[in-house]
């Protein structure tokens, strides 16, 4: 197998990663907020949060270093324009990705506060789901077309 397969195939590997992750950990917390059962709300909070440093954080180490590899490889220059916007929307989906992992780790230390206190979830904690939540569809809208100008390589 040649050096840019074995890269694109960890690319492709941590793509799924992280996209399935986030996916999968929003829907989860998205539904055990709606359920409004504290108990559920804060075991899935520790393990979104969980997820996030298990799975998510290393894809998104991995998705930069083997995306550059692979361009420097293939020779594509960085300056091309499917490229420029792939990264402009990876960095986006970042920009998202980052305050929102602020934010479910307070989420998670709110809902175990109250769960250990026997208390309700402070305002702030919904507060803070709001935000979640907002940031939430720009990252996943920026990944998904990042997916299709990876695959399609469009002319812009």
């Amino acid at each position: 197998m040649s050096t840019y397969l074995i890269f694109k195939t960890l690319h492709i590997i941590s793509s799924v990663i992280l996209v399935g992750t986030g996916l999968g950990s929003a829907f989860y917390l998205f539904c055990a907020n709606r359920s409004k059962s504290l108990e559920a709300q804060a075991v899935v909070a520790r393990f979104v949060v969980l997820a996030d440093w298990i799975f998510t954080t290393p894809a998104v180490i991995v998705q930069p270093v083997t995306g550059l590899a692979m361009l420097s490889l293939a020779g594509w220059p960085a300056s091309t324009p499917w490229v420029r916007w792939s990264i402009a929307l990876y960095l986006l989906a970042g920009a998202c990705w980052l305050p929102v992992l602020w934010l479910q780790i307070r989420m998670k230390r709110m809902a175990d506060d109250a769960l250990k206190c026997g208390t309700a979830l402070p305002p702030r904690y919904w507060t803070y789901a709001r935000w979640w939540e907002g940031l939430g569809y720009p990252a996943f809208i920026s990944m998904v077309a990042v997916y299709f100008l990876m695959v399609n390589k469009p002319v812009l």
